[in-house]
This record gives C-alpha cells, sequence and structure tokens, in this order.
C-alpha cells in the first residue's frame, strides 16, 4: 500500500528492523507524545495509533508483556485489553463519529501479523463505503489526516473523557 505522508513509512522501512528490537518495546521506552503515538497508559497495557493506519483514528492496545500470543498474556492483561479497547472505541466514537469497527488481533504470520513477537489489538474505525477503488485499483490508502493531527484529536478528546 502507499500512503500520502511517506516519509514516515520511509523511515520504518528503511531501518534495521532486527536490529533495533522489537518496535512496541522499543515505543513504550519512550516518553509519552507524538514522537511514539501513546495515548495512554494503563497498568499492563497502553492505547496508542497505528504508525501506518488502515484509516484515520486507527489504534492499537498492545500490552506491556512482550509475548507473541494472547494465550502467553496474564489474566489481568486480557482483561484490560478489552476494558482500554472500549475506552478507544468511545474516543473514536466522538472523535471520527465511525459507522463501525473491526476490531481483531493477528497472531502469527499465516494470520497476518505484522509483529510477530509482541501480540497487540487492532480497533479501526469503519464508514459505509470507505473501501473503494482508490485503495483497490491504485493500492494506495488515502488519508484525511496527519498522524500528528490524529494523535492530537484523540488525547484531546481522551483527556475530556477520562480526566
Amino acid at each position: 500500500m502507499k500512503y500520502i505522508w511517506s516519509p514516515w513509512r520511509m523511515k520504518y522501512i528503511r531501518s534495521d528492523k532486527q536490529k533495533d528490537g522489537c518496535v512496541f518495546c522499543n515505543e513504550l521506552k519512550k516518553v509519552d507524545g507524538p514522537e511514539n503515538l501513546i495515548v495512554e497508559r494503563f497498568n499492563h497495557s497502553c492505547a496508542i495509533l497505528n504508525r501506518y493506519p488502515y484509516t484515520s483514528g486507527h489504534m492499537m492496545v498492545v500490552p506491556f508483556e512482550h509475548r507473541a500470543t494472547l494465550e502467553d498474556l496474564s489474566d489481568e492483561t486480557l482483561a484490560e485489553i478489552m476494558r482500554v479497547t472500549v475506552k478507544v472505541m468511545k474516543v473514536l466514537r466522538k472523535v471520527y463519529s465511525p459507522q463501525g469497527f473491526n476490531i481483531g488481533v493477528n497472531v502469527g504470520e499465516a494470520a497476518g501479523a505484522g509483529i510477530l513477537e509482541h501480540v497487540h489489538l487492532h480497533i479501526v474505525p469503519r464508514w459505509s463505503g470507505d473501501t473503494n477503488f482508490v485503495s483497490i485499483l491504485g493500492n494506495v490508502r488515502v488519508l484525511p489526516e496527519t498522524l500528528e493531527d490524529s494523535y492530537s484529536n484523540i488525547k484531546s478528546e481522551w483527556q475530556k473523557l477520562f480526566s
């Protein structure tokens, strides 16, 4: 897929991912903000924007535990992931007014996991007709705002709802 804001993607593509370690663990070491896209941290997980979103507002819930599959996460982490997912949905409804959501976990390469070693849950806002010929024929995703704008809008709404 092509993105309209390619500098983020090119930085990732050109990086030595093996040498750099786990992308999520690396982001968790940084101070939260637009650089690592973490909107909020909890006891066992965090809510974070996807750096390569399918739609504006595409977020993830990432456990702090570095595990490849849900079966290896603690019960506390599993429960928190679902509570955080509901919070993410509430915020995304306020910011983007989606008509639905795709929520899922890709476990293993055969299931499409892009980051095999650190399981995470995707929350993707959806609208009727949001998959059109541009994505299919042009292999391009059109996003109406930058990641920085998405982060700012989501973070602001998060603070209004949960602070």
